[in-house]
């Protein structure tokens, strides 16, 4: 009898053993809005994988990418309510609710990518501060490739666009059309080679990725003038409640990997940037370094946006773009 009752007591409390030990394990779902191709997915997917491995499944993170859990404009405010614990967005697209998030929009004072990541180290701080009010905590940004220029014709100053017709996407690049005296014409990416094909568009910002995923040397395109632009950012962000669930060591971990993340994105953007130019050129698109004097005034416009932003962020814009700056001069006089 006592062996009956004793096996009979472990089979009532085996289901509850069994819940006891799934309960120790945490679940998030990281929604992103890219395919599972792309770089910035690719590199997600090892994230997730290093933080299960590292915290031997105590935490598991389930990537859905191509809007299968939420639309891309709709992750930031799900991950916010807590409905999705993690998200990957476009950095700049925050700055509805968050000013600071469209620094990543300001074009032409980002020249390379150890700029950008000068802009990111001096962004990080202050953003953190506005997103942690929201319930929000950045893990990690990777950039996407530098916006270049792609023309149908040969382009050696700024007045040679006036009268082009702009492809534009975002308020910043609306004004850079109006301040080039060229006219901005809404296209989605998606609706970029019908509208060079319509002739509805001449002219367009975008980066080299783009250009090659569609195919822009089969169009009237012919010449892209690597002008980096500005480098909008992916960002990688976790719900503020959820996070701090987690036990201390754990989160130690998962930035720990999220720092891994964000190297290693960085680098893969820079390839993929490369390899895209590359092709470009291959398949006939002229590429171009702009002249001494587009450089210049491109770069007057990105002071003159700058200034703008300064004025609309008050003094969290001023602890940012100050630093950034400063780090710039400094680089410029080093040996």
């Amino acid at each position: 009898m006592k062996r009956r009752s004793w096996c009979a007591l472990l089979l009532a409390l085996g289901p509850l053993a069994l819940s006891g030990a799934a309960s120790a394990q945490t679940r998030w779902t990281l929604a992103t809005g890219y395919l599972p191709e792309v770089f910035h997915t690719v590199n997600l997917q090892q994230f997730a994988k290093e933080v299960n491995e590292r915290t031997q499944g105590a935490l598991v993170i389930d990537v859905r990418p191509d809007n299968s859990v939420a639309k891309l404009s709709e992750i930031a405010g799900q991950v916010r309510a807590g409905k999705i614990a993690a998200g990957e967005v476009l950095l700049s697209t925050l700055a509805a609710d968050t000013k600071l998030a469209g620094a990543d929009a300001i074009p032409f004072i980002v020249g390379s990518y150890d700029d950008a990541l000068r802009l990111w180290k001096a962004q990080r701080p202050v953003l953190q501060e506005a997103l942690d009010r929201q319930g929000l905590v950045a893990l990690y940004a990777v950039p996407w490739p530098a916006q270049g220029l792609f023309t149908t014709k040969p382009i050696r100053h700024a007045s040679d666009l006036r009268g082009a017709k702009m492809r534009s996407y975002s308020p910043s690049t609306v004004r850079i059309a109006q301040l080039m005296g060229a006219t901005p014409v809404d296209v989605p990416t998606k609706g970029i080679n019908q509208a060079v094909l319509d002739r509805q568009i001449d002219t367009l910002f975008t980066s080299p990725v783009t250009g090659v995923e569609n195919k822009v040397w089969e169009l009237p395109i012919k010449y892209f003038y690597n002008v980096h632009g500005w480098y909008p950012k992916n960002l990688v962000m976790v719900n503020k409640a959820q996070w701090l669930a987690l036990p201390e060591a754990t989160r130690k971990t998962v930035q720990e990997a999220a720092d891994k993340a964000q190297a290693r994105g960085w680098s893969a953007s820079d390839a993929a940037s490369s390899a895209s130019v590359a092709e470009l050129a291959r398949n006939g698109i002229k590429v171009e370094t702009p002249d001494f004097e587009l450089r210049r005034e491109l770069r007057r416009l990105g002071e003159q946006f700058s200034l703008e932003y300064i004025r609309e962020t008050g003094a969290e814009g001023n602890r940012m773009m100050i630093p950034y700056f400063a780090g710039e001069a400094a680089a410029a006089k080093a040996p």
